[in-house]
């Protein structure tokens, strides 16, 4: 639930489930229009009220749709799984994949299209990584995931930004998983700190192929994950 969103009443949830159910039972086919708040609210046992919160709560499952003038009608059985719920039932290697995607593309565009202020505040984000060396690797992972939203908010593109930051918190803990099974920063506290700042030196000198290269490089190596299964 997205922060400050107020929960519904467990009287708005429980009616929303019963007309869930019913509409996955098969009582209104997909097309078929519900019936009235009036009739729904006999049937359910509640008030009109809370029949309205429930439809608005199917509707914004994606399973029903207030027409103006028309009623309410049913436009699919199964709930629509928004992106945020689908990222968190995501495997990590899914998502890794997408994060390799979209940012070897941010590099590009930021080195086209940093300012001064975003290659200072690459600069800094390395600086935090290096310092985060010392700590656990939550904190460390911390770090690198910043070093890296510098890096898309320097794209200057909102929907990559966008899409970072839907799939951080998955990320983030796959990443620690990975460090954790691994052991990767036994040895190397501040692993990858080479490649981190031959991306800043490229983006800062503008040079996108370098940028997008040196990116993918650091991507697949050291933290490059396991092929999937044929």
């Amino acid at each position: 639930m997205p922060l400050g969103a107020v929960r519904p009443s467990p009287l708005v949830e429980q009616a929303a489930a019963r007309l869930r159910e019913q509409i996955a039972g098969g009582a209104w086919p997909v097309g078929t229009r519900l019936p009235g708040e009036t009739t729904l609210a006999k049937e359910l046992g509640v008030g009109r009220s809370t029949v309205r919160e429930a439809l608005r709560a199917l509707a914004g499952a994606g399973l029903v749709q207030p027409r103006q003038g028309a009623g309410v009608f049913v436009i699919a059985t199964e709930p629509v799984e928004d992106w945020p719920t689908r990222l968190r039932r995501a495997a990590v290697t899914d998502v890794y994949e997408v994060r390799m995607a979209v940012e070897v593309h941010a590099a590009r565009l930021a080195a086209r299209r940093r300012t001064p202020e975003d290659v200072t505040a690459l600069r800094a984000a390395l600086e935090a990584r290096r310092a985060a060396g010392p700590a656990d690797d939550a904190a460390f992972v911390d770090a690198d995931i910043a070093f890296h939203a510098a890096v898309i908010a320097a794209a200057h593109n909102p929907v990559l930004a966008d899409l970072f930051a839907e799939f951080s918190p998955v990320l983030r803990e796959g990443l620690i998983e990975l460090l954790s099974l691994t052991g990767l920063r036994a040895d190397d506290p501040d692993t990858g700190d080479e490649a981190h700042e031959a991306l800043v030196r490229a983006v800062a000198d503008g040079d996108a192929e370098g940028a997008a290269e040196v990116l993918r490089g650091e991507l697949e190596d050291p933290f490059a994950l396991s092929p999937k299964p044929e």
